[in-house]
């Protein structure tokens, strides 16, 4: 059973990981038709939606190892699983990134100069946002997703509609911080094209987990003093 909770996971980070940033990599500028920040926003938001629906049920749709473990930190979650989550979410995430390489790099032209959707800072964020700016957005971002995932999850909430809100909410995050540091709020999601652009990519990884992981956590610790409920 445990197995397929994991694999489960990484399916669901696969989809998260390929479908988010594979609207970034291949339709965002698309001459004439390219769906824009708002397209690519919505498309992260579409992949947790589907997901938590067809897998949802069966390893409680995470698909981030900063969820799994905000939730742990909330008391949602064993903290004995949150290491088997996290491997499997990341193996999700660099599928997906392997995945949309072959795909992407058979177009004329194609350069992972480019980004390959990384998230970054500094001269590597989209809006050339600073380190700091980078750190408050994914962390403040990440505790507020943890946030609506605790309520629209909980007992009292209505029941089926927990995906909805929780795709919407990751809709509206990619609004606000994909000019800032092209959204993570995602470990498992910036893995996967980091491994791929290398440099630079890898460099800054690190804030795209430190940062996350944190905001889930203090994400999960205020819901739960907010409300007792597990």
């Amino acid at each position: 059973m445990q197995m397929k909770k994991y694999a489960a996971e990484a399916i669901g980070t696969f989809w998260l990981t390929f479908a988010g940033c594979g609207s970034a990599v291949i339709a965002a500028g698309f001459p004439q038709v390219g769906i824009g920040l708002l397209g690519v926003s919505l498309a992260f938001g579409l992949t947790v939606l589907t997901m938590a629906y067809a897998v949802g049920h069966i390893s409680g749709g995470h698909f981030n190892p900063a969820v799994t473990i905000g939730l742990a930190a909330g008391g949602r979650f064993p903290a004995g699983q949150i290491p088997g989550y996290v491997v499997a979410q990341v193996v999700g995430g660099i599928t997906a990134a392997g995945l949309l390489y072959v795909i992407a790099s058979g177009a004329p032209g194609f350069d992972l100069a480019g980004g390959f959707a990384s998230n970054g800072y500094a001269e590597h964020s989209p809006g050339k946002y600073s380190l700091g700016a980078a750190f408050v957005t994914e962390f403040a971002l990440t505790a507020v997703f943890l946030f609506v995932i605790f309520g629209a999850t909980s007992k009292r909430a209505p029941a089926g509609f927990a995906p909805l809100a929780i795709g919407l909410a990751l809709t509206l995050i990619h609004l606000v911080s994909i000019p800032v540091t092209n959204t993570s709020v995602n470990p498992a999601r910036s893995t996967g094209p980091a491994l791929f652009v290398g440099g630079w990519a890898l460099s800054q990884l690190w804030l795209f987990w430190v940062a996350p992981i944190a905001g889930a956590i203090f994400g999960g610790l205020l819901y739960r003093w907010l409300d007792d409920e597990r």
